[in-house]
């Protein structure tokens, strides 16, 4: 079975299509702009392979979609309820569901949703102080980057040989952490919205709710106005004053915004290290992913900076040098730090295959023709 696996992030889109269970990648390509996915489809299509299938990394569809799903009316209706919660990720997704189905008529489509590998998360750390008629209309941490951080967890225990107590750091224009205890999610920094937890490289991280009514009262802004400023002027943007949030700007800006931005930033990461490590009872390592995670050594350092006392201590050079999925601590220090490549294409086409094949035992499905 050969599954397309577009990944549409909050500014990039990346595709694999692989050929299932065996895994194999028969074609891959990236586009710098989430928006081209039309170009992508061309591309696709020129290419040559068959694709029997499309599995998508959707986000955000409430407390009935946390799973892996055939991709129907009731799907595409959680994506637009879920809409307000996720706008910048939801929109794009339903978009190219649309945009795939005409396209590729008759193919069947898979949602693969952010919010799978977090769904088992312990209800302490699950549940807001809300009332109950919050938490009855969905409102919960579920957490994202899922994909990435399952992918992290199951590399980084194959490459030490043994079960880990692990914080994920995926750190990008998204960035979330997870702490994972055995191959289980069991806290997460984004909540409710991929807008909470760290800050983001234009969206805002946490912030307390008060300051947004706050400013609205104040300014007599819409709802859709300050949505509009926290998605695209917040975070590393609206720390810096540099358009974008890109950390390489921002490290070779030199301001003393920018300055500030980068050291706010690590900060928060460096304190939910610390916090995870105490929600896990212990550490054993610590992995850095996504663009900024696994290719700059000037964060890693600055995120563990201090970190000695739970027993993380960088190499400087192992750090600094070498590529690929790699450990960066040194040799003697109890917590393993690795940088490594995420592959959430992969885990994605692992979801839908499975869910595929249990379509196909269902009786009155016509099986998939591979």
């Amino acid at each position: 079975m050969n599954l397309l696996v577009p990944n549409l992030g909050s500014t990039s889109l990346k595709y694999q299509i692989l050929e299932m269970p065996a895994e194999t990648v028969l074609a891959r390509g990236r586009f710098e702009r989430v928006r081209d996915y039309r170009e992508a489809i061309g591309q696709i299509q020129t290419a040559g392979v068959k694709v029997d299938a499309v599995a998508f990394k959707a986000v955000h569809g409430g407390p009935r979609y946390r799973g892996t799903f055939l991709v129907d009316a009731a799907v595409e209706q959680a994506l637009e309820e879920f809409l307000p919660a996720a706008p910048a990720h939801n929109a794009i997704y339903l978009t190219a569901i649309r945009a795939f189905r005409e396209s590729l008529p008759g193919v069947p489509l898979v949602a693969a949703f952010e919010t799978e590998f977090h769904a088992l998360m312990p209800a302490h750390a699950r549940e807001y102080g809300v009332p109950a008629e919050w938490r009855e209309a969905g409102v919960a941490r579920y957490g994202f980057h899922g994909a990435s951080h399952q992918y992290v967890a199951e590399r980084a225990a194959h490459i030490l040989g043994r079960s880990l107590r692990l914080v994920s750091c995926h750190l990008g224009g998204s960035s979330s952490m997870c702490a994972i205890d055995r191959g289980r999610s069991v806290d997460t920094t984004m909540g409710f919205s991929p807008q909470s937890g760290l800050e983001n490289a234009t969206r805002h991280g946490d912030l307390d709710v008060f300051a947004v009514l706050f400013m609205m009262e104040r300014r007599s802004w819409s709802a859709a106005e300050v949505s509009s400023q926290l998605a695209r002027g917040g975070g590393l943007a609206g720390l810096s004053g540099i358009p974008g949030g890109d950390l390489r700007d921002l490290e070779q800006a030199g301001t003393e915004a920018a300055r500030m931005a980068v050291a706010v930033f690590s900060y928060q990461v460096r304190k939910n290290i610390g916090a995870y490590a105490a929600a896990m009872g212990g550490l054993d390592a610590v992995a850095f992913t996504g663009g900024i995670g696994e290719n700059s050594a000037r964060l890693r350092a600055e995120c563990c900076r201090g970190l000695e006392f739970l027993g993380v201590s960088l190499d400087p050079s192992r750090n600094e040098a070498g590529s690929g999925d790699r450990v960066v601590s040194s040799d003697s220090s109890p917590v393993t730090v690795l940088a490594l490549a995420t592959n959430e294409e992969l885990i994605v086409a692992r979801r839908a295959y499975r869910c595929l094949r249990e379509r196909d035992s269902i009786p009155g499905h016509e099986p998939l023709q591979t």
